[in-house]
């Protein structure tokens, strides 16, 4: 792991008119790794994501991948840089088949590469057996395979993973769990924002924990499921 990192946001905040939902964070990714943003409902996690797809747009501060500045260019620009966003909600389009809804995260590439979209079968053959079907007829869990799928067409460095085991049956979040590791793997560093604080910490090399809109700790997987506060706050142990 080099020391520059590839990914940084300095001193951000995010406001809805007089709210401030981002107070003033710091943080960084490095190449390779899984990194997971904690919280509770309303901690700020989706609204970071959104910041950094330029979704949203920062009050102040700094967005920087690969040391280019985020902040202030559009969405569709951030993609090409190489950072791809699967949302929370999935947000798959119900009426095209799954096979059209993965070349759809190919649209910032010049054609689509058949090697991605195979290798996008081979991490979730699901979506391989259904890829005529009609995305909206799949259950949860096979949506969510879609919508990170689709995200990887872009062929990503950075994959923003917003929720991805929220409404999901157990069994599928433990399948999709293996596959964001196996995409790790494959060379695509990984942000994740996850409710699930056990499973992102078994997965993630470090974590963050936001508390409204603040990082209130952050340290390696082990710092994290090792702390009392952590335990008690976001994995039901109480002491």
């Amino acid at each position: 792991m080099s020391n520059q990192p590839l990914f940084e946001i300095k001193d951000l905040e995010v406001s809805y008119g007089s709210i401030a939902a981002i107070k003033g964070i710091s943080m960084e990714v490095h190449k390779g790794e899984i990194v997971t943003i904690l919280g509770a409902n309303g901690a700020g996690k989706t609204t970071c994501m959104r910041t950094i797809s330029q979704l949203l747009k920062a009050k102040s501060g700094s967005i920087r991948f690969k040391n280019a500045e985020l902040t202030g260019l559009p969405a569709h620009k951030i993609v090409g840089l190489g950072i791809s966003h699967s949302p929370e909600g999935r947000r798959v389009f119900g009426i095209l088949t799954v096979e059209e809804n993965l070349l759809l995260g190919a649209y910032s590439c010049k054609s689509v590469d058949r090697k991605v979209l195979e290798w996008v079968y081979d991490l979730f053959p699901r979506l391989k057996e259904r890829r005529k079907q009609l995305s909206g007829t799949l259950s949860g869990g096979e949506q969510q395979m879609l919508a990170i799928g689709r995200a990887l067409m872009s062929k990503p460095e950075m994959l923003l993973l917003d929720e991805p085991s929220l409404g999901i049956a157990p069994i599928l979040v433990k399948a999709i769990f293996k596959q964001i590791r196996a995409i790790a793997d494959n060379g695509v560093t990984v942000l994740l924002v996850e409710q699930n604080a056990k499973a992102a910490l078994k997965l993630a090399d470090r974590g963050y924990v936001l508390e409204v809109g603040k990082i209130a700790t952050s340290g390696t997987s082990e710092e994290l499921l090792s702390s009392e506060k952590v335990q008690e706050a976001y994995l039901g142990k109480k002491h």
